[in-house]
């Protein structure tokens, strides 16, 4: 009897002991984001929300086709989820800097969001040849005004590549009539819709069969707005602090060769790497600049990193 009462006791102590280490899991820490959710995971079917539009312009979701593959889109963004935390953090630094420059040009703010499918908010570098956040061709930039070589390339600058992209918009807005379109000839050309609308005989993106990226491009546009513009419908979780944030900087202004961007760095208490990261458009380890041309650099205020 004595080692029943005993083994009860021990189990008692031990049911009471995991109470208390599942009570601490389970305690509230900054504001219950760190809990444990694990045991919370679902996959949903999601509903295609029935006014999803871009810039301003309806899709046509009685369309089952059309329903279909925004379903789709929405599926495969949604429970994507790291890339989707990725794309709500950078969202956060770069958009500020992107918004601006569409509305002074008249572009739709939802022009941003063609920049996170083409590039994912990053320099990317694609097998064609097209460089930075809005993936410009060398000849579209150049002929847009960039320099484009060995020691700069301009495609890498955000403010002027985000230039270049309004400018390539507004003449596919003029041409082909409306921005659903004016966006997916930003992946196909100009020339290839114009020919496709042509040779379909019709005058809508909705209506046209496109090869499978150009279209999935609009599609893919609308549900990274849908799930970025509401995180809690798609269950996302984050605090503000979590995103990432700018580095605020000041302008330094060269018209001269910089024989070695290191030393140059230094007198600015950052290193080469940092200099780099906030200019990423000069792309060799010094400056040529045989025209004397004014270049005007990107220095991170003192502070914001701890350099040696």
């Amino acid at each position: 009897m004595k080692i029943v009462q005993k083994l009860l006791a021990f189990v008692g102590l031990l049911s009471l002991s995991a109470l208390f280490i599942y009570a601490l899991q389970d305690a509230p820490t900054d504001e219950n984001f760190e809990r444990k959710l694990i045991n919370d995971y679902n996959v949903y079917a999601l509903q295609v929300p029935d006014n999803l539009n871009f810039s301003g312009e309806m899709m046509p979701l009685k369309n089952p086709d059309v329903l279909e593959r925004m379903d789709r889109e929405l599926l495969v963004n949604t429970y994507w989820q790291s890339n989707g935390l990725l794309m709500f953090k950078r969202a956060k630094k770069y958009f500020p800097i992107i918004e601006p420059i569409l509305k002074k040009h008249g572009i739709p703010d939802d022009f941003k969001y063609l920049a996170v499918i083409e590039s994912g908010l990053t320099n990317a570098v694609s097998p064609a040849g097209a460089r930075g956040f809005w993936q410009i061709m060398k000849a579209t930039g150049r002929e847009n005004g960039l320099e484009v070589n060995d020691n700069v390339d301009e495609r890498y600058h955000l403010e002027k590549a985000t230039e270049v992209a309004c400018k390539y918009l507004l003449k596919s807005k003029k041409r082909l009539g409306s921005w659903t379109l004016a966006a997916a000839a930003y992946n196909a050309g100009n020339a290839g819709i114009s020919r496709r609308l042509k040779e379909q005989n019709v005058s809508d993106y909705y209506d046209l069969l496109l090869v499978e990226e150009t279209g999935r491009y609009i599609f893919r546009i609308v549900a990274l707005k849908e799930i970025l513009s509401n995180p809690d419908k798609y269950g996302f979780n984050f605090r503000d602090k979590d995103l990432y944030k700018s580095v605020p900087t000041y302008k330094v202004e060269v018209d001269t060769a910089v024989t070695n961007f290191s030393k140059f760095a230094q007198q600015f208490d950052i290193n080469y790497k940092i200099l780099k990261l906030h200019n990423p458009w000069l792309r060799e380890s010094h400056l040529n600049n045989k025209s004397k041309k004014m270049y005007t650099i990107d220095i991170p205020e003192k502070g914001y990193y701890d350099v040696q």
